[in-house]
């Protein structure tokens, strides 16, 4: 193999790790939480209300920052770095632009998969998916306003004889919750919100493929640092444990429990009710 053959180590290793990047981010964060309000009000009943009322970012459809080619360090047969030839770097650039866009077609293929045949690419696929929405129980509004951005108002009422999330969005294979409820036999409520938590929920492997896969490439990763706004509980019921910084605090039929939710949110918030059995 001569030197003009060699394709650098680091960009191996990363398109190759390109695609699972996405599927592994995709999988985890497709809906990030931007400007918002919400609450929910659970009673002991196990009656509850939940609003979701701001912005909604749908990852997939934010636009990336554009991709500038950039040299790497070139070595001979035995890995030691020289200086690039002319020869070389133009190798290096048609590497670069062939991997970019192998990247391109299969991550479009990877986001078809996960959006139910959605093309993120495609202009109108934000409309697409405010309609979808529209005709949804619950959401009483939902406006594309370009970017990836959605602005909702999404309320429900209902009795709690099983679990909850938001968002579901039909025909979808997966998304991430912002809030989940999950009742338990006892009659408590255990109230999570990972996607109102640190990064929006891009943490753990995920995050950590997203690193490499960006090291080289200064993608920034959308969605992940917009959310703005405050999650409020309200209950009649017994609060068996919550991470607020506060702690409970009197309210009107009962006590209410409240988190701001920003960039610098340390953890989710969570919370374990006691309702009726």
């Amino acid at each position: 193999m001569n030197q003009v053959e060699r394709r650098p180590l680091g960009r191996r290793l990363l398109a190759g790790l390109g695609v699972t990047a996405l599927a592994l981010l995709a999988a985890a964060c497709i809906f990030a939480p931007g400007k918002f309000t919400s609450t929910l009000d659970l009673r002991k009943n196990r009656t509850f209300t939940f609003r979701y009322a701001g912005e909604i970012v749908m990852v997939p459809l934010q636009a990336s920052k554009p991709k500038v080619f950039a040299p790497e360090a070139c070595h001979d047969e035995d890995y030691n770095e020289h200086p690039c030839t002319e020869e070389e770097l133009a190798q290096q650039k048609t590497d670069w632009e062939k991997s970019n866009e192998d990247k391109k077609k299969s991550d479009a293929q990877a986001a078809q998969m996960l959006l139910g045949g959605l093309d993120p690419s495609d202009p109108k696929a934000g409309e697409q998916v405010a309609e979808k929405l529209r005709r949804q129980v619950g959401w009483n509004k939902a406006v594309y306003i370009g970017d990836g951005k959605f602005d909702v108002d999404f309320a429900m009422t209902g009795r709690l004889d099983h679990d909850f999330a938001f968002p579901t969005i039909e025909g979808f294979a997966m998304s991430n919750r912002f809030v989940q409820l999950s009742l338990r036999r006892d009659g408590s409520v255990r109230v999570d919100a990972p996607s109102f938590g640190p990064q929006a929920g891009a943490t753990g492997m995920g995050a950590m493929m997203s690193g490499l896969a960006n090291e080289k490439e200064g993608d920034a990763m959308p969605g992940t640092t917009e959310a703005d706004g405050t999650f409020t509980v309200t209950t009649d019921g017994e609060i068996l444990a919550n991470n607020t910084d506060e702690g409970p605090q009197a309210a009107a039929n009962g006590k209410a429990l409240m988190w701001k939710i920003d960039p610098r949110t340390p953890a989710a918030p969570t919370a374990l009710v006691k309702l009726m059995p």
